[in-house]
């Protein structure tokens, strides 16, 4: 880690692609939110999810971190159509099959209560009569929307999808689409994590 290396994380919201590169002139980037030069996002969130992005200059970091090798957990809030039972949380737990994959096992657990988020802009589509319900789902990979592939796979589609941390680090407390450097303590927690999947340093 040098001195010139910066480490940030953003509350992406609904709607922003994860990259600086505008492909069309209606398209919303990073780089209306965030003015500073040469980060990169570590992963990624599609466009229609919301919640922690992390961004760093640190490219050995950022490759390391996004491996799948090192089985950096990653935790999202899910709300689905309807009420997903013991056997669909099961299954989710144990791995499901999406386009000839099987997902690696997961934390998955229904939330007994609404989670603290703010409504989406736009809002979800809702059907009448059919009763929506949250997943918080902890996964070590991140297919291309794997999520939602996984939540269909049981007969559950994902309506709204928030990523509330990466490891340690967590959204508490930031603004939909803010962003922050981190803190001391939060580069010391993803350092020695880091460290202990094999990064013995960050330097590039």
């Amino acid at each position: 880690m040098t001195n010139d290396d910066r480490y940030i994380i953003f509350h992406k919201p609904y709607g922003v692609l994860s990259q600086f590169t505008q492909e069309s002139p209606k398209h919303i980037t990073l780089k209306d939110y965030i003015d500073v030069p040469n980060v990169y996002p570590v992963g990624r969130l599609d466009w229609d999810s919301e919640g922690l992005l992390l961004l760093t200059n640190n490219g050995r970091l950022q490759h390391r971190l996004s491996d799948p090798r090192f089985g950096h957990e990653r935790t999202y809030w899910v709300q689905v159509e309807r009420i997903p039972d013991e056997e669909a949380i099961n299954r989710l737990q144990a791995g499901v099959e999406i386009q000839d994959y099987r997902t690696r096992p997961a934390k998955v657990r229904l939330l007994p209560e609404y989670p603290p988020v703010g409504d989406r802009q736009p809002p979800i589509r809702f059907r009448k009569n059919v009763p929506t319900a949250w997943l918080e789902m902890t996964l070590t990979e991140g297919k291309n929307r794997q999520v939602r592939r996984m939540t269909a796979a049981v007969g559950f589609p994902t309506l709204r999808l928030l990523r509330v941390s990466i490891g340690h680090l967590r959204l508490d407390g930031l603004a939909l689409g803010e962003w922050r450097d981190l803190t001391s303590l939060e580069l010391k927690l993803l350092h020695d994590s880091s460290r202990s999947r094999g990064i013995s340093k960050f330097s590039r």
